[in-house]
Formats: structure tokens, C-alpha cells, sequence
């Protein structure tokens, strides 16, 4: 008998906005140079970060998580790790930058994602920051696509469009998507989101959710800017998930936050919660990997606002 082989899904329309063109160049948002900074090959990111990892064994395991019942008016967290969040609303389930990836191509994942792929409830939509390979995984795109929309910044789109979503919504800075009582807009950030070297037109950026009165941002991956204030000018926020890793890269370029700069966002923004994020999973960067939370919570005790960082843990939902 002949071999019958799967059936690719079709590829999903690609809506952008209105007038076809985003004016991302005016928005507020900074594209980081991409040219290394001096100095930055007196360290080796290969012999004293990247080949250790190899021998080191992964921590922390799946979860097989108890996800609590979400009343009106609140809005549940799971932290799968880095920077890969469920978020629930009552009737609506969201993944933002969903990566269940072992490997980002070379570079190893040294903590287990928090929950298994197959425990996951139903995702109603899913949301990607940026093409960077540690936000936008393909394969774990294409097992959590079932025919939902996915959300995605400009000229990003053709990368998502062949793994199973119904539709993919390009969208511009300040630009939104409407998804039954989901409100998701795009921020602007400071950071770039080339996939490949000669890719450097894609767009990058944050999100900002709202559902039942409850506003959650994340925002993706960014260097500290002052966009952050004209945010928070923007929307009232209740819980910002901010990244606090990362801060050393190998090539010196200014391209994420340290824990000071995040608490420093944190406050610009007036949210209410900061949960941080993009540390512990995947060593990106010259820091040791329990640094980013350390320095962290030093800062916030310096500056009275410790009961205002919730620290999650891979796999354990929360309501907020």
C-alpha cells in the first residue's frame, strides 16, 4: 500500500495594518547597533560560559501543574521559564514566546521548562516578541498551533505563517488586536529582531494584555530606555513581567536590562507587580547563573520595594 504522509497545514493569512506600513520608526522604540563593543573580546564567552554548560546536567523538572480556577477580575500566571509565560483569563488561555526547546541551536537549556507541552489547556492565542531563536521556537510554535490566531510585530509574520495558526496579525507599535474580551497591543522597546544577520528589518517590541480589567506587560527583551514611562503614561499596569538577565552578553552591546536597570523600568512604568523573568534557563551571558535574582531582590530592599517583586517558580501557577 502506498505510504500515506501527514498533511502539511495551510499556511495562514498574514493581516497587517490598515495603511500596509508601520511607523515603527517614529514610535518610540531604539534599534540597538549591532557592532560589538570595545574591549568585548578580552573575555571568552566559549571556553569560560559555553563549553561548561555542556557538562552541566539540567535542573529543576515538569510540573504537573494544578491550574486554580480563575474568578472575574483576576488572571492567573504560569512561568514556564526564560521568558515563556501562560497566562489565564476566565475563558481565555495565552501563550507569550512559548519555548520548550532543549538546545537554541549551539547553546544549551540548563533548567527544564516548567510544565509539559502535552498539560497545557486549551491556548486560545498566542503571542511572539520578537525572531530572536530563544523567543521564537518553530517546533514548539508548531505543537501548540491548533488553529488559533498568533500574534507577531511587523515583518515578523513569515516565519509563523506555515505552522498550523488560523491567522497571524502583524502589528505596529501602539497597534492592537482584538480577540473576543482580549485587548493585545504592541510596545515599543529598545533592542532589534533579526533571526539571521541580513534579516534586520523585523520588528521587535512588548506586549500589553488586557482582559476584565486586569493589564499585564511583558516585554519582551529591551536594554533600559525611556519608553518605559511613556508605558506606563499609556496603560495602568498590574503586573509587568520584566527580564533581569542576560546583562553581560559576549559581544558588550547594550541589550538587556541588569536586575538595577529592570527595578529602575519597574518603577517607571507606576505597575503595580513585577515578576522577573529571562534569567535561569538558557546562560546567555557572562553572569553567573543565580546573579540576576540576587542582585534583584538586593536592589529592592534597598529601595523599600520588596513587596512588590513576585518571584515565580517554573511550573506553579499563581493568581495575581
Amino acid at each position: 500500500m502506498p505510504k500515506i504522509l501527514p498533511r502539511k497545514p495551510p499556511k495562514a493569512r498574514i493581516t497587517k495594518s490598515a495603511n500596509g506600513h508601520h511607523a515603527h520608526a517614529t514610535a518610540g522604540a531604539h534599534k540597538v547597533g549591532l557592532k560589538p563593543k570595545k574591549g568585548w573580546s578580552k573575555r571568552s564567552y566559549l571556553t569560560n560560559v559555553w563549553l561548561p554548560s555542556l557538562f552541566k546536567k539540567r535542573k529543576g523538572g515538569e510540573i504537573t501543574p494544578e491550574f486554580p480556577e480563575v474568578r472575574r477580575g483576576e488572571v492567573g500566571l504560569t512561568w514556564i521559564g526564560h521568558a515563556s509565560f501562560l497566562l489565564q483569563f476566565p475563558n481565555n488561555n495565552l501563550l507569550i514566546d512559548p519555548n520548550w526547546a532543549k538546545w537554541l541551536k549551539i547553546v544549551k537549556r540548563l533548567k527544564h521548562p516548567g510544565v509539559k507541552l502535552d498539560h497545557l489547556p486549551e491556548i486560545d492565542l498566542v503571542l511572539v516578541t520578537h525572531a530572536h531563536f530563544d523567543h521564537l521556537d518553530r517546533r514548539t510554535l508548531r505543537s501548540v498551533a491548533a488553529g488559533q490566531p498568533i500574534v507577531v510585530p511587523f515583518e515578523v509574520g513569515n516565519l509563523v505563517h506555515d505552522l498550523g495558526f488560523h491567522s497571524v496579525h502583524e502589528l505596529g507599535y501602539w497597534e492592537n488586536y482584538r480577540h473576543g474580551s482580549l485587548n493585545v497591543s504592541l510596545t515599543p522597546c529598545q533592542h532589534w529582531g533579526a533571526r539571521v544577520l541580513h534579516d534586520t528589518h523585523r520588528g521587535f517590541g512588548g506586549f500589553i494584555v488586557q482582559c476584565g480589567g486586569r493589564t499585564i506587560y511583558h516585554c519582551g527583551d529591551t536594554a533600559y530606555f525611556p519608553g518605559f514611562k511613556e508605558i506606563g503614561k499609556r496603560f495602568d499596569i498590574d503586573v509587568a513581567l520584566l527580564p533581569i538577565g542576560a546583562y553581560e552578553p559576549p559581544s558588550g552591546r547594550d541589550v538587556h536590562m541588569n536586575p538595577e536597570e529592570a527595578l529602575h523600568a519597574f518603577m517607571d512604568l507606576g505597575a503595580k507587580v513585577m515578576v522577573p523573568m529571562h534569567y535561569g534557563t538558557f546562560r546567555l551571558s557572562h553572569e553567573p547563573m543565580d546573579e540576576p535574582l540576587e542582585r534583584l531582590l538586593s536592589a529592592a530592599h534597598k529601595f523599600g520595594l520588596s513587596e512588590k517583586i513576585a518571584v515565580m517558580t517554573e511550573g506553579k501557577p499563581e493568581i495575581f
